[in-house]
Formats: structure tokens, sequence, C-alpha cells
């Protein structure tokens, strides 16, 4: 009454990688362009929290109240907004480039 078929591991590793691929076939490339996004995201607010920290080091250093770090903080900002423009561009290409 019990089923005679020995599956081999290997077999069945090989069948298990068939039905995932045939499961979620764009699984990969849209894992790929989340990853993408959310890099941007990062560098876009680090850039910005790396100014603001370089325009309070300036003002500690200089006495020069709130201006240096408002001053680096929308360098930040142009930085950031500049980085994100330049890699959103990058989206239309292939996602496999990583410039």
């Amino acid at each position: 009454m019990a089923d005679d078929r020995r599956i081999e591991p290997d077999d069945l590793g090989r069948r298990l990688a068939e039905a995932k691929e045939r499961a979620n076939p764009k699984r990969d490339g849209l894992k790929r362009e989340e990853n993408r996004g959310w890099s941007i995201a990062i560098e876009f607010v680090g850039a910005i929290l790396v100014g603001a920290f370089f325009g309070w080091l300036i003002d500690g250093w200089f006495g020069t109240g709130p201006y240096g770090m408002i001053l680096f903080f929308l360098l930040g900002f142009g930085a950031g907004l500049r980085t994100v423009m330049r890699k959103s561009g990058d989206f239309d290409g292939n996602p496999d480039d990583n410039n």
C-alpha cells in the first residue's frame, strides 16, 4: 500500500527549485529594484544628516549660532537631491548596473 517510488535528494532539490521559479519568476528583479530604491533613500537622508552634523560642528567651533547648521543642512539637502536625481535616472536602464 505504501508508495514504493524513491526520490533522490538531488531530484527533489531540482524539482523544488523549478517549482519556486514557476511560482515567482519576477521576484529577483523586483527585489533588486526595491534595494536600489532603498539605497537612494538612505543616501538622501545620509547626505542631509552629514551636512547638518558638519554645520553643528562649525557652529560649535566658531560660535556662529544656527547659521552654519542651516547652511550645511541646505548643502546636504542639495547634495542628496543631486544624488537622487542622478540615480533615479538609472532606473530607466538595466537594474543590474549599479552606478
